[in-house]
């Protein structure tokens, strides 16, 4: 049996440092149930040191461009929350290439029309690849609505 000493314990600001996440982002992703810590008689919160390789899957998760509900739901599959593995890391990922290809195609598109058009709607310049006369654009909600949809998606700050 494996059993865990005090000082296998990591804490918050030893997280923090380790992982690049704010204090405040661990106590938010402890809420949300992507972290799981346990508490000292003081109350003072304690992370098991697998938590480093947890958090490092939700940085490159979210860095793909995944919405938190799809980080968490990730997550969800493995068993009994444990943190993902090489194995776990590599099927759930083969899921998001498609993705990441759909981001590529939408960035070379982007960067190929730099000098003329970011596909924002605005009519401000006067020569633009995209025409939006009588601010059509304007009609289909928020944001720049001509920019590829693999660039928008998540977009809410």
């Amino acid at each position: 049996m494996n059993v865990m000493r005090p000082t296998d314990l990591l804490t918050v600001s030893d997280v923090a440092e380790r992982s690049g996440f704010a204090p405040s982002a661990l106590r938010f992703y402890e809420r949300e149930g992507l972290l799981h810590a346990t508490r000292t008689t003081g109350n003072q919160r304690r992370y098991e040191r697998s938590v480093l390789r947890r958090l490092a899957f939700i940085r490159a998760a979210r860095n793909v461009g995944l919405s938190l509900d799809e980080v968490t739901a990730a997550l969800a599959t493995l068993p009994e929350s444990r943190t993902p593995t090489r194995a776990d890391w590599t099927r759930l990922s083969q899921n998001w290439r498609q993705r990441l290809d759909d981001q590529i195609a939408a960035l070379s598109r982007l960067r190929d029309g730099l000098d003329s058009c970011i596909g924002c709607g605005c009519l401000s310049l006067r020569k633009c690849a995209i025409s939006n006369p009588a601010d059509i654009a304007a009609t289909a909600g928020p944001g720049a609505n001509y920019l590829p949809a693999p660039l928008r998606r998540g977009a809410s700050a």
